[in-house]
């Protein structure tokens, strides 16, 4: 698999993950998928979903199964969050690695092809997905209002490296905005 092809994201949503809705994912046939936690579903000194993700959460698993799979080891943090969302999760999965993802899709004991990776970050939740064939779906990050006002550097400086590489940090499909 080439650069360009491990970096591609299938899907760029506008937004945070909390646009991605049920319409979207029965759109692309997807009947589970993997969360990355960090700036993905909560900002990273967050300890606890917020009401809007609660919902969102609910929302989605009526027509998908989900999965926590976080490169962070604090198992008391993401272990809450998973707790504050009933939700199966995997900590220091230290993603590019495949190992713990292939474990949430065993979990789930759906074919890889019918789950979506959903992360903020090109270099692990995209690689990752990417390398194991799932549909991967890059989201904005959702970050903490004290740092809200900061640009992301870590994320900027992959799509730069990405663009290098010969991705086009464009998705596979259309932008999706919220319905």
């Amino acid at each position: 698999m080439t650069w360009n092809n491990l970096l591609q994201p299938d899907l760029i949503l506008q937004g945070s993950v909390l646009n991605l809705t049920p319409k979207t994912i029965q759109k692309y046939g997807l009947k589970g998928l993997v969360l990355d936690v960090d700036d993905t579903l909560v900002p990273i000194k967050v300890r606890e979903a917020s009401p809007e993700l609660q919902q969102w959460v609910e929302e989605v698993r009526t027509c998908t199964a989900l999965y926590l799979v976080s490169n962070n080891l604090s198992e008391g943090r993401i272990g809450s969050i998973a707790r504050s969302l009933n939700l199966p999760y995997y900590l220091g999965a230290a993603k590019p690695s495949r190992r713990k993802i292939r474990a949430a899709l065993q979990g789930m004991s759906l074919p890889v092809h019918e789950v979506g990776m959903v992360g903020d970050r090109l270099f692990t939740d995209v690689i990752a997905g990417n390398r194991l064939g799932m549909f991967t779906i890059l989201v904005e990050p959702i970050v903490h209002a004290d740092t809200a006002l900061r640009s992301h550097p870590i994320r900027n400086f992959e799509v730069w490296v990405s663009e290098i590489l010969g991705a086009s940090i464009t998705p596979k499909h259309t932008k999706i905005h919220k319905d």
